[in-house]
């Protein structure tokens, strides 16, 4: 009689909840380490991005280099979100840091040891944001997915510090660069390569369904947003006329196609319409304080930019320390309150920085904190205004759509307010009393706070509708 043996199959860590809870906290140490680092770049980045503008010979396209990736992190953060669900994670990390490594290594090479190029910078900077967001969404899904819930509220509360930590870090570090040499900003992901083997030993390797991916939904819209900011860089109606025709063909193809990424249902949703609103006009000025504050410490008070970020810095701190606190101020005062405290201290904080702009940079440090206060309470009341408008169904879809109109209104609004800054057109006076540059910077400083006082009056007029049902 012949003796048959089996080979035992082993058996899946991921399947024990106490083994892939210690797991999971290995990957997301690293995955926030890899996440940071990411976004310290675009924060650094988007402090000196008119000294890199200026370096490379294109000042007046240098908003792009803020804008293009802000844009592709609004379209991979929807993208990762929806491959987390049934793509190997170990895939994705995988892919996420050969591409961060390959635009770091090709931003430094092709900038420091050849003629630096402004599409060289933008190329390098997009390739980095499209690689860093990997971390960000797999950390994402897997707290979600994996993590007890004791602990899921420790590391979602460490994802949004962590976010606030890097752009303070990234100011600080892009100023000390910037007296050196900015292309060592490139170089700073590189380490996170040396993460692949421990990330590659506690990530699930498994995949779920055979869900689709509405890849040429993705790519219309994608270069319908693209040429829009285009458009609002150079100013060339032809950019705008493919915009629009973009636009017309993704509205056709979402009530044709049988699986689009967004439905038209979206769009007959008026309560997510109201809502979605007050995103697209709150974080239209998300990246421009950095570079306005820059502008004026070198300009107005003949500071480099290294001494400007050891002030700014402190604004991004506040930030951080609101942002971690907002879940529990949203719980005491609740999330209308907390929404309309955050818009008022973002008005506040601009208004008085148009009024401080000859009082001293220290002054101005303080206008940018309260400012600041306001950034870091804003991100969760209005996220959760806008998602409670969506059944739960369509709440995944809702999250990314949040992503990706809080990067293209932000990338079309550094576009704009990069682009007045650098023509200094609204330079000679202000109702402020500033002449000159001065004046410049002061009415830029208004139409930011007449744009987020904009976003509190539609608030304040849909808020029954947007609530009418909660």
């Amino acid at each position: 009689m012949t003796q048959t043996t089996t080979t035992p199959v082993a058996a899946d860590p991921w399947a024990d909840p106490e083994t892939s809870n210690k797991m999971a906290i290995k990957a997301l140490i690293l995955l926030l380490i890899t996440f940071i680092l990411g976004t310290l770049c675009l924060q650094g980045f988007n402090l000196v991005f008119n000294q890199v503008g200026e370096d490379v010979g294109a000042p007046a396209q240098a908003s792009l280099i803020t804008a293009f990736p802000s844009l592709v992190l609004g379209i991979v953060c929807f993208i990762y979100g929806s491959l987390g669900d049934f793509v190997s994670l170990k895939r994705l990390v995988v892919a996420g840091l050969i591409t961060l490594l390959v635009g770091s290594l090709f931003g430094f090479v092709a900038n420091f040891f050849f003629t630096a190029n402004i599409w060289t910078v933008i190329i390098a900077r997009v390739l980095q944001t499209a690689g860093e967001q990997v971390a960000g969404s797999v950390f994402l899904v897997i707290a979600t997915k994996y993590l007890k819930p004791s602990l899921k509220v420790i590391f979602f509360g460490l994802y949004t510090a962590a976010y606030q930590l890097s752009a303070s870090i990234g100011v600080f570090a892009a100023g000390v660069l910037s007296s050196i040499a900015w292309q060592y900003l490139f170089l700073i992901p590189v380490v996170t390569i040396f993460f692949l083997p421990t990330l590659l030993k506690n990530l699930p390797g498994r995949q779920g369904g055979n869900e689709h991916v509405d890849w040429l939904g993705f790519t219309i819209f994608g270069f319908a947003s693209a040429f829009l900011t285009l458009f609002f860089s150079y100013m060339a109606w032809w950019m705008l006329g493919v915009a629009v025709a973009l636009f017309i063909i993704f509205a056709v193809y979402i009530h044709k196609a049988a699986k689009p990424f967004i439905t038209p249902d979206f769009f007959k949703n008026t309560r997510w319409l109201a809502a979605i609103s007050l995103i697209l006009v709150f974080y239209f000025t998300n990246y421009c304080i950095s570079p306005l504050f820059n502008a004026i410490g070198t300009s107005v008070y003949g500071m480099t930019t290294a001494q400007v970020s050891t002030y700014i810095v402190w604004a991004f701190v506040c930030a951080a320390v609101v942002g971690t606190s907002s879940g529990w101020i949203m719980g005491k005062i609740g999330r209308q309150a907390a929404l309309i405290t955050a818009a008022v201290l973002m008005v506040a904080g601009f208004v008085t920085a148009a009024l401080a702009v000859n009082a001293g940079f220290l002054v101005l440090t303080l206008t940018a904190c309260l400012f600041y206060c306001g950034v870091g309470l804003l991100y969760s009341p209005v996220v959760s205004t806008v998602i409670d408008t969506l059944p739960q169904s369509e709440s995944g879809r809702g999250v990314g759509m949040n992503d990706l109109v809080m990067n293209v209104t932000a990338s079309i609004g550094i576009t704009v307010i990069g682009s007045l800054m650098g023509s200094q057109s609204l330079a000679g006076s202000s109702i402020t009393g500033a002449t000159g540059a001065a004046a410049g910077y002061a009415n830029l400083l208004l139409i930011g706070a007449g744009v987020i006082l904009l976003g509190l009056i539609v608030f304040l007029i849909f808020r029954k509708k947007i609530y009418s049902q909660n």
